[in-house]
């Protein structure tokens, strides 16, 4: 936010020395330099805002997220047997969102443990790891639900 105020106070000046320029020397040049200088400190805050939205709409990992790496940590929690349909992308700039379908023993469904499972699993992906996702889903899926899984992914 600093940089676009000072972006912003320099375009100013810009524009206030192109009218001095002219009101002294006629040189209304000055007025297209002015434009070009502005120009010029708005090039890089937009390829900035462009590379953020592709990244959005292109739904990648947030940059940082190792998703190996969540694997292996929610492979790790104690029930879990598998994990697979895990994804991760943005939402929004700065606001990463993470899902996965998770396999744990059958015995966790009827015991209380699925609960539990899941505020690990939240747990973990909000904690761990130096991207934090506060918001994530997770589908707890009982061993024997992966017969009922027709296309593996």
């Amino acid at each position: 936010a600093f940089l676009e105020v000072l972006n912003d106070a320099l375009g100013s000046v810009a524009v206030i020395v192109a009218a001095i320029i002219i009101a002294i020397t006629g040189w209304v040049q000055a007025d297209a330099v002015a434009s070009l200088l502005i120009g010029a400190l708005i090039i890089p805050r937009t390829l900035k805002l462009l590379r953020d939205t592709v990244n959005v709409l292109m739904e990648n990992a947030p940059q940082g997220l190792d998703m190996a790496k969540v694997r292996e940590h929610i492979l790790a929690l104690p029930h879990v047997i598998d994990v697979h349909d895990l994804h991760a992308s943005l939402v929004a700039s700065g606001t990463p969102v993470l899902s996965a379908h998770v396999t744990v023993e059958d015995g966790c469904m009827t015991d209380g443990h699925a609960a539990t499972i899941l505020a690990d699993l939240q747990r973990c992906v909000a904690e761990h790891f130096d991207v934090s996702v506060e918001h994530s889903t997770f589908q707890i899926e009982p061993a024997a639900h992966r017969d009922q899984e027709s296309i593996p992914h």
